[in-house]
């Protein structure tokens, strides 16, 4: 809008140049038509009229009987003297005389001329060397002969514009004297000067015509330029500012990409999620789903900008998932509502599918903001990639969660390998360093596993080991996890658990093992029992592998003792005193 006002105010600072530019023209011209023309006219005049004295002067000399004796002794015969006296009313003059060689009138139209000397330096210089002499001046009225025959009135109130023309005689290249003759071009003055002022005032309105017209159409044509500069530069500003706005998107999908790929977890990478989209796309509110592990529902994980998300929803509940692309309400003359965006208020919205190696993993809901339902579709193709994003990113945690497990976790049976139990037991015995919290660790041994394999085949087995993991896990609570650290050995961490409930969950997990039935083909393996073992923290080790030896020796306790059943360790000291220096196992004892 200032560029506009300022682009408007230099357009017409400028008019109002041309105005005055134009105006000073026209004064000019003005002064022009009334002072140029007289200058003009007089020289026009004063060759007319030395055209007109010269033939004047040869009529004369051709009508004088004796030139040499007329100019010399001033001898006019009679008929010469009417002659003469007749010229002034056959030709435009009024008045003429004729000189001798030294400058004395000797004959004139005027009789009281006669006897006068012209002693002025011109009639020496110029005329008596053979050129015409011309003067031009303003005179009294009354010096002018019959002035009363003037029938257009006079220049000015008394005087009248006289030319005088001077014309050598000369004979044999002799000067023999001159001839001065007298007209009256007042009238013919003024005609002409009218004249040349009016084709004057004609050519110069036809001129200053032309320059106004040439000057709108120039003025026209650099407000039509402006106008085209001005446009030029909005759209410019626009596309700078498109410029600016896709470099600032591409800034934040790269950073998007940056935190997400580096989030550990699928919470930390929706709370990411969360807030770079309110800073990507600040005009839609959001949601983002992610399908459960059973594939039935979509977990709702966040949202952002106002938005809000549900608990669950059905995958059948929303047309893109439905229709396994992107689904955009409000673009089409006809649309249907998901059911997870109900309650609907008719503002758009998008629904992307969240795909992760062409398998949908979730969505990505978008709507428009209260107020910005008309550039909101314009978002699209960002809200497109932000979502190939997420997807990509979606993809990257649960592969890195696949590959953790995949090193922490037994394939036999699923549970946590040794590895992750050692990892873990340590984090337990630090954590009760600093609260105080009871911690047991729980030793089992199946029980003539061997047994199952030479008997029934290693498939056999393989269903005990995970007949008894599932056993195990299904009976952990709380942060109590259950491992397998090798063949048919389990170890499980019970942390919160003071000495008499770790005994307890002990003879629980013996009693669901034992209850576990396995079928091999058409019929049922032998009832399953195992031997266990009980260290508490910190009567039995305050180390890892202190714990882990003292469980380990107490479920070898129990099964010299008969298995299938629960003993708990001796005591520190006790132990230390049964161990014999070869490191060899003690002979079974009661704890």
């Amino acid at each position: 809008m200032e560029a506009k006002e300022l682009t408007g105010g230099s357009s017409r600072l400028r008019l109002v140049g041309v105005t005055l530019i134009l105006i000073a023209l026209t004064a000019a011209a003005g002064w022009g038509i009334y002072a140029a023309p007289a200058p003009v006219v007089d020289r026009m005049l004063e060759s007319d009229l030395r055209k007109d004295a010269m033939q004047l002067s040869r009529q004369v000399e051709s009508h004088l009987d004796d030139l040499d004796a007329t100019f010399r002794y001033h001898e006019l015969h009679e008929h010469d003297a009417e002659f003469l006296m007749l010229l002034p009313e056959t030709s435009d003059i009024y008045r003429f005389k004729l000189f001798d060689a030294s400058g004395q009138v000797f004959w004139s139209t005027r009789a009281s001329d006669v006897g006068a000397v012209n002693t002025k330096p011109y009639f020496q210089s110029v005329v008596a060397a053979g050129s015409i002499y011309y003067n031009h001046a303003e005179k009294p009225a009354a010096e002018v002969d019959s002035i009363d025959n003037d029938p257009a009135g006079h220049a000015g109130p008394n005087t009248r514009h006289v030319a005088e023309v001077y014309t050598p005689i000369v004979r044999d290249g002799v000067f023999l004297g001159a001839i001065e003759f007298y007209s009256d071009i007042t009238n013919l003055r003024t005609l002409f000067i009218t004249r040349v002022r009016l084709s004057l005032a004609l050519l110069s309105s036809v001129a200053l015509l032309a320059l106004a017209t040439v000057i709108l159409i120039v003025h026209r044509t650099n407000r039509r330029q402006m106008r085209d500069l001005h446009k030029r530069a909005v759209k410019e500003r626009e596309l700078m500012g498109e410029q600016l706005r896709l470099a600032r998107e591409v800034r934040l999908l790269g950073e998007l990409n940056e935190w997400l790929q580096s989030s550990r977890s699928l919470d930390e990478l929706f709370d990411m999620v969360a807030r770079f989209m309110t800073h990507i796309l600040p005009k839609a509110e959001g949601s983002v789903y992610v399908y459960s592990n059973s594939r039935d529902v979509l977990d709702g994980c966040a949202s952002w900008n106002g938005g809000t998300h549900k608990s669950h929803i059905h995958p059948e509940g929303c047309w893109g998932l439905r229709r396994g692309r992107t689904y955009e309400f409000g673009a089409s003359e006809i649309d249907f509502v998901c059911e997870h965006a109900e309650p609907h208020d008719g503002r758009p919205y998008f629904c992307f599918p969240i795909l992760a190696h062409g398998e949908t993993v979730g969505l990505l809901h978008l709507r428009a903001a209260e107020g910005r339902e008309a550039c909101f579709h314009k978002s699209r193709k960002l809200a497109q990639l932000c979502a190939e994003q997420i997807s990509m990113a979606i993809a990257n945690v649960r592969m890195r969660d696949q590959l953790h497990d995949q090193s922490v976790r037994d394939p036999l049976t699923g549970l946590f390998n040794r590895r992750h139990m050692t990892e873990t037991l340590r984090k337990a015995i630090s954590r009760s360093q600093q609260t105080g919290a009871a911690l047991s660790l729980i030793a089992v041994d199946v029980d003539h596993f061997k047994k199952f394999n030479d008997t029934h085949g290693h498939d056999a087995g393989d269903m005990v080991l995970r007949a008894v993991g599932a056993a195990l896990e299904q009976g952990c609570d709380r942060d109590e996890i259950a491992c397998r650290i090798g063949g048919e050995e389990f170890m499980l961490i019970l942390p919160d658990n003071s000495p008499e409930d770790a005994m307890t969950r002990a003879e629980q997990f013996r009693q669901s093992v034992e209850a576990v039935i396995v079928r091999y083909g058409e019929k049922a393996l032998p009832r399953i029992t195992i031997s266990v073992g009980v260290a508490h923290y910190p009567a039995h080790g305050t180390m890892p592998q202190d714990l882990m030896r003292a469980a380990d020796d107490a479920l070898y306790v129990a099964k010299d003792k008969g298995r299938n059943q629960v003993h708990v360790a001796a005591g520190a000291l006790e132990q230390a005193r049964r161990v014999p220096a070869t490191g060899k196992r003690p002979s079974p004892e009661v704890a």
